[in-house]
C-alpha cells in the first residue's frame, strides 16, 4: 500500500499492511539545513529526497510559512492572517490603511480604522532562523484592553476571503502517494478561540473574559463571519484534510471554555467537512485531561500531534482507549523521546517498545513525532521508529 492508501484506511477503520510513520520534518530540516548539520548523507538532499529514502510519509499539516510571494503577504500574521501559496485563503483588506515600519528583526503595523490605530509587532530573529521556526514572535498584541475592540471588530470586518488553491493543487501533485493534503483554515475554531490564540496576550484575555464577558462576546460576534468564511473556503479547496482549530490545553482552552466557545463550532465545522467528503483535523498538541470527551462530541476525525506522558499526564494507551476508534491520532510520540539529554539510549530503546504496546491492534493510528521532530533531534532514533513501524506487521481493526 502506499502511504496515501495507509492514511486513508487508517482514518476509515480498515486495514493496512502496516502502521504509517509520518512524521512532521519540516522544521528539522529548516534548522539544521540552515545550520549546515544535515546528516552527512542528506547534506545536499531535499527534504522530498530524505522522505523518500526513509521510506516515511509527506506531513503536510502546517502550511509552509516561508512560501510566500511578498514580504507584505506575512505582516498581518499578529492578525492569525498569512498569505503562503499553500494556504488555501487569500484575506484581503477592503478599506484598511497601515503603516508598516521595519526595524532589523522587528515589524510594527499600525492599521488605521474609524475607531481608531490598531498596532502591532512581531519578530522573527537569528535565533529563531537558527532553530528553524517559522512562526514568528507576535511582541506586541492587536488587542491591549477592551478599548480596542470596536477597532480589530472593524479590521475583521473588512477582511474579505479570496479562494487561492493553486498551491494546494502544486502540493498534491509533488507529494503524490507519499500522504494526504492537509488544508489549514483557522487556526482558532471558532472567533472566541481566535481571539484568545492570536489576538491577546493570554493573561488578558483571561482577565477580559472575567471582567468584560459583554464586549469580548460581541468581537466574537463580528469576526465570526470572517471565520466561518476562511473555513467555508478552505473545505472547497482540492484538499483532503481540514485543520480548524491549534492549540489546545487544559490549562488555556478550560474544558468549560471549550464547551462553551468552541465544541459548538468545531461540530458545525465536522457536518461541513463530511458533507463534503472532507476529514476534520484538530491540533491538540497541549495536555488534553479533560478534554477528549469534547473531541468525541465535537466529531473531528483526527487529533494531531497528540502528545503523551511523559510530556503531558496521559498515556498513548489512555488516549486510544478514550478514543475508541471513533478518532484517528496523528502523533503519539513525545519529541523528548528523540533527544539524546532527555532519554538515554537504554530508556528510549525500552520507552518505545512499550509504546508500540500500548498502540495495540495499531489502528486509527498515523504515527508522528508530536508536536515536530526537533532539530537536535538523534537521527538514528527516527530511523528506529520507521523500522519499528514497517516491523509492525498488518493492522487488523
Amino acid at each position: 500500500m502506499t502511504y496515501r492508501e495507509k492514511m486513508l484506511a487508517a482514518l476509515e477503520g480498515r486495514p493496512t499492511d502496516g502502521i504509517p510513520f509520518v512524521p512532521r520534518l519540516d522544521l528539522w530540516y529548516a534548522a539544521n539545513r540552515y545550520n549546515g548539520t544535515l546528516p552527512e548523507k542528506y547534506r545536499k538532499a531535499t527534504l522530498p529526497q530524505i522522505l523518500e529514502d526513509l521510506d516515511v510519509g509527506w506531513h503536510t499539516v502546517s502550511a509552509d510559512r516561508f512560501d510566500y510571494d511578498d514580504s507584505l503577504d506575512i505582516v498581518d500574521r499578529a492578525l492569525g492572517i498569512w498569505r503562503v501559496r499553500t494556504k488555501p485563503h487569500y484575506p484581503k483588506f477592503r478599506e484598511v490603511k497601515r503603516n508598516i515600519a521595519y526595524e532589523g528583526d522587528t515589524t510594527t503595523v499600525e492599521y488605521l480604522t474609524p475607531f481608531g490605530p490598531v498596532r502591532t509587532k512581531t519578530l522573527y530573529d537569528e535565533s529563531m532562523r537558527q532553530a528553524g521556526i517559522s512562526l514568528s514572535h507576535v511582541s506586541e498584541h492587536a488587542i491591549k484592553g477592551v478599548a480596542d475592540y470596536e477597532a480589530v471588530g472593524y479590521l475583521f470586518e473588512q477582511a474579505e476571503v479570496h479562494p487561492n488553491y493553486e498551491g494546494i493543487v502544486r502540493l498534491r501533485e509533488a507529494v503524490g502517494d507519499r500522504g494526504l493534503i492537509v488544508a489549514t483554515a483557522s487556526m482558532g475554531a471558532s472567533a472566541m478561540h481566535h481571539i484568545l490564540h492570536e489576538l491577546m496576550p493570554y493573561d488578558r484575555f483571561f482577565f477580559d473574559y472575567h471582567d468584560h464577558p459583554e464586549e469580548l462576546a460581541r468581537l466574537a460576534e463580528r469576526m465570526t463571519p470572517y471565520i466561518e468564511r476562511v473555513i467555508d473556503v478552505a473545505i472547497a479547496s482540492p484538499a483532503d484534510i481540514i485543520q480548524s482549530g491549534t492549540n489546545y490545553d487544559t490549562q488555556i482552552t478550560w474544558p468549560p471554555f471549550f464547551e462553551k466557545h468552541i465544541l459548538p463550532a468545531v461540530a458545525a465545522t465536522a457536518d461541513k467537512c463530511h458533507a463534503a467528503g472532507k476529514f476534520l483535523l484538530n491540533h491538540t498538541d497541549g495536555e488534553n485531561r479533560g478534554l477528549l470527551p469534547f473531541y468525541l462530541a465535537g466529531h473531528i476525525d483526527i487529533a494531531d500531534a497528540i502528545c503523551p506522558a511523559p510530556m503531558t499526564s496521559l498515556t498513548l494507551g489512555e488516549i486510544r482507549a478514550a478514543f475508541a476508534g471513533r478518532i484517528t491520532i496523528w502523533g503519539g510520540i513525545p519529541s523528548v523521546a528523540v533527544l539524546e539529554d532527555s532519554m538515554s539510549d537504554d530508556e528510549f530503546d525500552a520507552y518505545l517498545d512499550d509504546l508500540f504496546v500500548q498502540m495495540g491492534t495499531g489502528d486509527h493510528l498515523i504515527l508522528s513525532i508530536a508536536d515536530t521532530a526537533p532539530p537536535a533531534m538523534k537521527f538514528s532514533r527516527l530511523e528506529r521508529i520507521a523500522k519499528m513501524a514497517r516491523d509492525f506487521g498488518p493492522v487488523r481493526p
